[in-house]
């Protein structure tokens, strides 16, 4: 027999409360949210006047998002923040490096030491650059002095043929 568009799951069926049921209170359906909240706060009115103060501090630092407030978990890894006042903070403790930003910055000190070493011709990359450059220096100043001596060549033979 067809059920129509909706095919049946094998992980279980929708249950519906009757109208007998939701006016007995005794629907197989689960609070809400702000159900459970109301009967919370019917619960504990004196508790709340009497640290009322220290209450709304925690509340405004713990905000829950999403479903964070409904389910409660017991996660061994979640880190909760910790909130350090301004008297608690120790100035001269040390902040410990993570290896990446250690490495990081061990990296960064290499390279100032190596390019200062380079600015000084002190690496083997800096000496055969500057012999590179005294090399076409060399050719460079030969090169001229040989088109010095092709102009002056040419200047005489000019002038001897005017002769």
């Amino acid at each position: 027999m067809g059920r129509g568009k909706f095919k049946a799951k094998p992980t279980g069926r929708r249950q519906f409360s009757t109208p007998e049921d939701m006016l007995a209170g005794t629907s197989n359906r689960p609070k809400s949210f702000r159900q459970k909240e109301a009967e919370h706060e019917e619960e504990d009115p004196e508790q709340v006047s009497e640290d009322e103060s220290e209450e709304e501090s925690e509340e405004e630092t713990k905000k829950n998002k999403g479903t964070q407030g409904i389910i409660e978990i017991e996660n061994p890894n979640l880190v909760k923040p910790k909130n350090v006042k301004a008297r608690d903070v120790d100035i001269e403790k040390t902040t410990e490096l993570s290896r990446r930003e250690r490495e990081e910055i061990e990296k960064q000190r290499a390279h100032e030491r190596y390019m200062r070493l380079q600015e000084q011709g002190k690496t083997e990359q800096a000496r055969k650059d500057l012999d590179r450059l005294a090399l076409i220096r060399q050719q460079r100043a030969e090169a001229a002095k040989k088109r010095e001596e092709e102009k002056a060549a040419k200047e005489q033979k000019k002038s001897e043929a005017r002769k």
